[in-house]
């Protein structure tokens, strides 16, 4: 396994980060522990969750399974959405975060969380108040690293003005959606994170399992997330997303490559990126996307497989001045 560095923070993580979602809910503890440790075998040593998955059972789970390993391990949770029925069970308030991290580190069995992740933007919540919030639990040493997930790149940059204005602990890793089909994140948050040195866990690099190989425009399964989750039908529902996905099974069955190991590893060469976060309900669909670690993505390769998709617009008008950002 060839490490790398998560940001400025000097850590090294694994190329891949195994995401903790399914533990308790899609994953029992059973298939949960066996997925926990064909990636450990394959020197996976950083793991995602939050304090949502499984209402609570993910982070339960996952700190049983550390239990003899965790200074092997580097974790990752999350603050945000709602953990109970009280109105301020939710959010970004300095209230909510010191409370949910004492609830975290107990699920998770341990006295520090590494990257500590805001999972989305509270615009109920200054951002300063969640900043010094992050500070103080970092100060007590409950978490060692801020981090960010599912904020805009003018979110993430005004945050880190105001942490080295205030002399607060700043964001060293974010987390955006990335893969063929949701690009977005090219245009501004790739960018500003290679700019100010910041690292990058992406998730859904499978697009919901649209770049599976299972979906189609002409074939769609009877049951599976993008059908059984609202959520994800909207999010991967156009037609111009079965359109990639049928370009790229295609184009991954002409290399030889199984689709969801391609996908995986496009993601991860992207210059800018960490660690893809690759998720499973079983050993059997963790075994593709373990796979990408041996995948040879040349430029040239990468470059074929974005053609597959329609490049994001610019963050300006000015469309003459593009160019791609892995060569």
């Amino acid at each position: 396994m060839n490490y790398v560095t998560a940001g400025a923070t000097g850590v090294q993580v694994s190329p891949l980060c195994f995401g903790t979602m399914s533990f308790g809910s899609e994953a029992d503890e059973q298939a949960s522990a066996e997925m926990f440790h064909r990636v450990r075998d394959a020197g996976i040593n950083f793991f995602d969750t939050a304090d949502v998955y499984g209402q609570g059972a993910a982070e339960e789970i996952l700190g049983e399974l550390i239990a003899d390993c965790r200074d092997d391990v580097v974790i990752a949770s999350k603050v945000f959405y709602p953990t109970g029925a009280d109105v301020n069970a939710r959010g970004l308030s300095r209230r909510h975060i010191v409370r949910a991290i004492e609830a975290s580190l107990t699920r998770l069995n341990t006295d520090r969380i590494d990257f500590y992740f805001v999972h989305a933007f509270d615009e109920h919540t200054p951002i300063e108040q969640t900043l010094r919030a992050l500070d103080h639990v970092q100060r007590q040493g409950k978490i060692v690293y801020p981090a960010v997930s599912n904020w805009a790149a003018w979110q993430i940059a005004t945050a880190l003005g105001i942490s080295a204005h205030a002399g607060l602990a700043k964001f060293e890793l974010i987390e955006p959606m990335y893969s063929l089909v949701k690009r977005q994140a090219e245009v501004e948050i790739l960018p500003l994170a290679e700019a100010e040195n910041l690292g990058v866990i992406t998730y859904s690099p499978l697009g919901g399992g649209l770049l599976t190989g299972k979906y189609s425009s002409g074939s769609r399964p009877a049951a599976g997330r993008l059908v059984d989750n609202a959520r994800y039908a909207a999010r991967y529902g156009q037609d111009s997303d079965y359109a990639t996905a049928d370009r790229f099974t295609t184009f991954a069955k002409e290399i030889g490559v199984r689709p969801p190991t391609l996908a995986v590893a496009w993601a991860m060469a992207h210059p800018a990126v960490t660690a893809p976060i690759i998720g499973a309900r079983n050993l059997d669909q963790l075994q593709d996307s373990l796979a990408a670690l041996e995948v040879e993505m040349t430029g040239e390769l990468r470059e074929q497989i974005s053609g597959l998709s329609a490049a994001p617009a610019p963050a300006t008008d000015r469309t003459e001045t593009r160019q791609p950002n892995w060569t």
